[in-house]
């Protein structure tokens, strides 16, 4: 009976140092693996430190991002409706998404019908904390972004550019992020239409 409870308390400690460990590191594992898949995906990833958490008045306002498409800054006072769009959301609108912690979908408008279907049916598996919306300056590439901070800092940007959807790399890329943001809502939440 002993040799069962050392092997049964062994277990237990190897998952609460697993606990302490993903605690401690603020999941910072699952950020790398998305970004390993992403890459090994033929992506090109990027993670920009935040400058500014501004709300501007006007959706017209100019702004200039560090990174594209944009995945943090200054942004609109209100957030785009949660959808899957076919006209473009404004972006500065839709950074406010990724402020509450929203996992973005754009495509260029060189991008395949079918390739925005598999994105569509992606974004339907999971869609709360999700947006997608076209982003013609991508051309023939899709990208997913991403706005993530200790809750109440500035943080960083994330955001994968790639020339073709890899559903296995994006899902471990919104895993990893989603409800992240600066300015956390829970994910369940932020629903379509809302």
């Amino acid at each position: 009976m002993l040799p069962i409870l050392f092997a049964v308390s062994g277990i237990v400690l190897v998952f609460v140092v697993i606990g302490v460990i993903t605690l401690v590191n603020g999941g910072k594992s699952s950020d790398a693996s998305a970004a390993t898949a992403l890459r090994a995906a033929g992506c090109t990833v990027q993670v920009a430190d935040a400058k500014s958490r501004k709300h501007v008045t006007s959706l017209s306002t100019k702004i200039k991002y560090n990174t594209t498409p944009p995945s943090n800054g200054s942004h609109y006072f209100s957030p785009a409706i949660w959808d899957f769009y076919t006209e473009p959301a404004n972006p500065i609108q839709v950074v406010h998404n990724e402020e509450h912690g929203g996992v973005i979908l754009w495509w260029g408008n060189k991008v395949p019908s079918s390739t925005v279907d598999r994105m569509h049916a992606f974004y339907n598996e999971s869609p709360n904390a999700m947006l997608g919306t076209p982003y013609p300056a991508l051309g023939n590439k899709v990208a997913i972004t991403a706005w993530t901070a200790p809750s109440g800092g500035m943080g960083e940007g994330h955001v994968a550019t790639c020339s073709t959807f890899n559903e296995a790399a994006f899902k471990k890329f919104r895993d990893a992020f989603r409800g992240k943001g600066p300015e956390r809502f829970p994910v369940d939440s932020l629903t379509p239409g809302s």
